[in-house]
């Protein structure tokens, strides 16, 4: 498998995994814990499984103070995409909010054009162009949880915060850094984080179920740590545009899901979305 092969495949992993996030998150957020506290046990749990691996590795964990600086804005970028996403969550159906949370390739793109001069062809602005269209497709279906102004403002900030996080990884000090350290010390500043919120807020609930415990696990292995570690890798790989762009699966994911899981119904629109999505993923992969 080549470089570019190898990419691609990691970023198609990463985007399928991350669009499992409502499969997991809503039966917590059901279960009526309050988001700082779901998403606290959500990167804890990331941070524990991806420490037990580095440590079964032996891996050197230090880092210079200028990385572990860099880590720390990782943390927050990551952590606020995370918080901006489940305040969506109040206002729109997870469908919706996953659709609208895959803007996040535009704002890499634009970032990327006028901060680092990154010129992008017509076929990568071609298939940015016709994975917006699927995803406009995609919003139409909302039904009662439809568009509102207040969600998509939320999960406009959370796509940009995922920018940012995208672009970090590829133009900082931590480039060179093996991904499952970076998403490691990620995890634990986004968990930091989350603790602190929901302890100023007096919203921490320690106890849980093991329904809810398994649910959790799940949440920080499949839409965490696999989600971030095969992330970072692909960036390494491919970039930040095509990575980002091949997120366009993550509504894919999450509409399915919505129809198997939450009995969403299987419509027209539904099926024409994802096929422009997957179109867009094809234009990309053919031009490279």
């Amino acid at each position: 498998m080549n470089v570019k092969t190898k990419g691609y495949t990691l970023a198609c992993i990463s985007a399928v995994t991350y669009g499992t996030i409502p499969l997991f998150a809503l039966p917590i957020k059901h279960a009526g814990y309050s988001f700082d506290t779901a998403l606290f046990y959500r990167f804890l749990f990331s941070a524990i499984l991806i420490g037990v691996y580095l440590f079964a590795k032996k891996s050197a964990m230090r880092v210079s103070g200028k990385e572990l600086g860099t880590l720390a804005v990782l943390g927050v970028m990551y952590s606020l995409s995370a918080h901006f996403l489940f305040v969506g969550y109040d206002y729109m159906s997870a469908g919706v909010a996953s659709t609208i949370l895959f803007l996040y390739p535009v704002f890499v793109a634009l970032i990327m054009g006028l901060f680092f001069r990154e010129k992008l062809s017509w076929v990568m602005w071609g298939a940015i162009a016709l994975a917006l269209l699927g995803v406009g497709v995609l919003n139409g279906t909302g039904g009662e949880g439809g568009m509102n102004p207040a969600g998509m403002v939320a999960v406009l900030l959370s796509a940009l915060a995922y920018a940012l996080y995208m672009i970090i990884v590829n133009k900082s000090s931590v480039r060179k850094m093996e991904g499952t350290k970076v998403t490691f010390y990620s995890m634990l500043f986004c968990a930091a984080f989350f603790l602190l919120r929901a302890l100023s807020r007096d919203s921490f609930t320690p106890a849980m179920t093991f329904d809810t415990g398994i649910n959790i696990l799940l949440f920080a292995l499949v839409s965490t740590v696999i989600s971030l570690i095969t992330l970072v890798n692909a960036i390494k790989l491919i970039g930040s545009t095509p990575t980002a762009v091949m997120g366009s699966l993550e509504p894919v994911v999450a509409v399915i899901i919505s129809v198997a899981v939450f009995n969403e119904p299987l419509t027209g629109r539904l099926v024409t979305g994802i096929l422009l999505i997957i179109g867009a993923v094809t234009l990309t992969i053919l031009s490279e």
